[in-house]
């Protein structure tokens, strides 16, 4: 059984991680979108304005929604 200074640590590690995790998936979507998306029309400045304002929920909403239908139109 573990001790409850074992447990403590576990406590500040777990949020940490999740944040940190949420930054990597913000920056890599965000530089996805800022690469890949293609320059005709608006899309890429509103999906980059959505991303960067939004943060982790516009990123999940660009990999979820936007994504998929770019890889499918343009192939990267």
């Amino acid at each position: 059984m573990l001790a409850q200074y074992d447990v403590f640590p576990l406590l500040f590690l777990f949020p940490m991680l999740l944040g940190l995790l949420g930054f990597v998936l913000w920056l890599w979507m965000l530089v996805d979108c800022l690469a890949n998306e293609p320059s005709e029309g608006n899309d890429k400045v509103i999906w980059a304005i959505v991303i960067v304002f939004l943060t982790v929920l516009g990123a999940l909403l660009y990999l979820l929604v936007r994504r998929p239908q770019r890889i499918a139109q343009h192939g990267k």
